[in-house]
């Protein structure tokens, strides 16, 4: 008897979440149009705009172009999290899910909803977390 695994209807669907995820890095880290629209904005830390010599541009590249997930690194399968090595300097991004229409305050009731949810990427450096 095979078993067909489907999420749960009141869960969120992690293989959307993820390709969302990866479609809207892609597209304010690297400039790649997504197929379908995505809300939100990158946030940089002051430490990472104030480096120096093109490394803010060097690790939101490298952000964008992010695609080592793994279990341990990605328990959710969701893409919402990494680790980048610049000049042997490690930078770490988030993805945070938030309701579109709540000012940031509160978590995407329906993350996997793209109208409905406002992503906000953050790329910082490590020693700043």
């Amino acid at each position: 008897m095979s078993m067909n695994v489907q999420p749960q209807p009141d869960r969120p669907d992690p293989i959307l979440i993820a390709a969302q995820n990866d479609a809207f890095r892609k597209l304010v880290c690297l400039g790649v149009p997504p197929a379908q629209p995505i809300q939100g904005r990158m946030h940089v830390t002051r430490a990472l705009m104030e480096a120096s010599d093109g490394f803010m541009a060097e690790a939101v590249k490298a952000t964008g172009e992010f695609a080592t997930f793994e279990p341990e690194n990605d328990p959710e399968g969701w893409h919402d999290f990494g680790m980048v090595e610049i000049r042997g300097e490690t930078v770490f991004w988030k993805i945070d899910l938030l309701e579109a229409d709540s000012d940031f305050r509160f978590g995407a009731e329906t993350p996997d909803n793209p109208a409905t949810t406002m992503r906000v990427l953050t790329i910082m450096l490590a020693r700043d977390w």
